[in-house]
């Protein structure tokens, strides 16, 4: 439980230890509910002779892992009915053209809704033809070189699919190259070192394994999986299990794309100090806090207006935070005094519990709850300080936000810090890292929304009033809208909510700070309109093209479902 810092002391003693290429696994956790997933192995082309073991490796899994696993060539099973029944579909070694036009609107009415699916290895030489499923995967299979060894390096230790693995994975496999790169699209977990083996033509930047999100729904792919020795192997049974469960629902990850952020920690505490009793152990990677109470801070420099982004897991019922916008000092009380924690503790009260901004603001527990894993999984923060204002995600989701109005603290202009709070409060962290958004350019690209139409400005018109509504996707500039702080903006100007009352029309305005043009992303994929409270909403839950878009009571239905850039 949390206490005041003046009863916390911090200390630090920082243990390396030589990373393993297979990290130790986390704590047991709690089963999961039950689930069911579809196995699908059609090929019109190429036929892996991996495909029976496969499903053998997935059929244990899920004796283990308490999911129902069906397997099937069938294509007729891909239904809208059918496909109701599955948490998770996933494409195993699927090859060409494997459904019709029918199963295929059917099956990408399942994913955006909400559905799961996951790609192993020639699931990305499938469906060439299939816009949907090139946006659902991210990418096509190009070419490959003679089944080697290589390295892959494991970018993301947070996900379910990789937190087991080390820094670098060394192993046998038919290595994919790709039409291009998904970094603008999906999270990569982990990539391809081309150093390590012969025949890659991606270059320093080859993407494997990744995950993303379509609309409500989940994607995991990975381009291992061709031999049938490699499905023995304990790290890719593990990579599999992780995959499947992401894609079900059944563990939660950050798996919006990422780029440009510099690292404060990767396994190296360069910059960092320590203030007061107890500190970190520092091994694979990981930092774990013993005693306390402590903070470990990095020391180097200040920040302003930065998204900050950190793994964190704790053991059990633990207790730990991360602390922004205080001064420079090694009274560990300076933190507390003088700037944020934003708390980890899944227990405490409201204001005290993970994604609460420490005695000041609780997180939105509904949405916390549910992007929160449990003990023994790790999760993700985001922190994204702009200005005075902090917005805590957790795994993806926004969770808080909290404006500073105290003029003896400032979110503006600080040092970070992690806490060490006590002797049993066992909290690790992994993949410390920053991205400074002063001087950075804005996020471009649609805005999509129920039945994949895109948020359109009517006739392409910049006047103040133009009509904004839903249309479908054509790429025009009047489709395109920037992620400028906490404004979405098109053709020079904002998009404004006219009124705070449901029904409330949603149009392009000229931009003025005020809070009808402030937007944050909410749970279930939701835009939270910051003057209301209430979510961008299809009006009357259409999808035609021309529906108006209103602000409309959240309550989490497909026509307040947005992926934003």
């Amino acid at each position: 439980m949390s206490n005041s810092f003046a009863r916390r002391a911090i200390g630090v003693t920082v243990v390396a230890c030589t990373t393993a290429a297979l990290a130790s696994g986390p704590p047991a956790t709690a089963a999961d509910a039950p689930y069911d997933v579809l196995v699908f192995s059609k090929t019109a082309g190429f036929r892996h002779d991996a495909i029976p073991t496969g499903i053998q490796l997935i059929r244990d899994l899920g004796a283990a892992g308490n999911f129902r696993v069906t397997a099937t060539e069938d294509s007729a099973r891909f239904t809208a009915a059918e496909l109701a029944g599955y948490e998770a579909v996933v494409f195993l070694n699927t090859t060409g053209d494997v459904l019709n036009t029918a199963q295929q609107a059917a099956f990408e009415s399942y994913v955006r809704g909400g559905g799961g699916y996951v790609g192993i290895h020639s699931a990305s030489d499938t469906e060439y033809d299939w816009p949907f499923y090139g946006e659902l995967v991210g990418t096509y299979f190009a070419s490959h070189p003679a089944i080697q060894q290589a390295t892959v390096r494991v970018e993301d230790r947070a996900h379910a699919a990789t937190a087991h693995l080390g820094p670098a994975w060394t192993r046998t496999d038919e290595w994919y190259d790709f039409r291009g790169s998904v970094r603008s699209t999906a999270r990569v977990l982990a990539t391809l070192d081309e150093s390590t083996y012969t025949g890659g033509s991606m270059g320093a930047d080859h993407p494997h394994t990744w995950c993303k999100t379509v609309q409500s729904g989940r994607s995991f792919y990975t381009g291992a999986g061709h031999t049938k020795a490699g499905y023995a192997e304990a790290g890719f049974r593990a990579m599999v299990l992780g995959g499947i469960r992401y894609a079900a629902g059944r563990t939660k990850a950050d798996c919006r794309p990422e780029n440009g952020y510099t690292a404060l920690y990767n396994g190296s505490t360069t910059g960092w100090s320590q203030a007061g009793p107890g500190g970190f152990t520092n091994s694979d990677g990981t930092l774990t806090s013993f005693g306390g109470l402590g903070l470990l801070w990095n020391s180097a420099r200040e920040y302003r207006s930065y998204s900050l982004k950190l793994d964190w897991r704790m053991a059990g019922d633990d207790n730990s935070g991360v602390f922004v916008g205080f001064p420079a000092s090694t009274d560990p009380n300076s933190a507390m005094d003088n700037g944020y924690e934003v708390q980890i503790d899944a227990t405490d009260t409201a204001d005290r519990t993970t994604g609460a901004v420490h005695g000041f603001k609780a997180a939105d527990q509904a949405a916390r709850d549910a992007a929160l894993n449990p003990p023994g999984e790790w999760n993700t923060f985001e922190l994204l300080v702009e200005g005075e204002r902090l917005r805590v995600f957790l795994n993806g989701a926004q969770i808080n936000d909290f404006t500073n109005t105290d003029p003896v603290r400032s979110l503006a202009s600080g040092h970070i810090g992690i806490q060490n709070h006590g002797d049993g409060d066992d909290v690790s962290f992994r993949n410390i890292r920053i991205r400074e958004l002063s001087g950075t350019t804005p996020r471009t690209g649609p805005i999509v929304g129920v039945a994949g139409k895109c948020v359109d400005v009517d006739g392409g018109s910049s006047a103040d009033g133009a009509k904004v509504q839903l249309w479908s996707c054509n790429g025009g500039a009047n489709q395109r809208w920037a992620v400028d702080g906490v404004t979405l903006r098109s053709l020079g100007k904002c998009l404004d909510a006219a009124g705070s009352a449901d029904g409330s029309v949603v149009r392009l305005w000229s931009c003025t700070g005020g809070g009808g043009q402030n937007w944050a992303v909410g749970g279930n994929g939701s835009l939270v309109n910051g003057q209301s409270g209430k979510c961008l909403d299809a009006d009357g839950g259409g999808s035609a093209d021309g529906t108006r878009l209103i602000v409309w009571t959240c309550h989490g239905g497909a026509n307040q479902r947005w992926n934003p850039p």
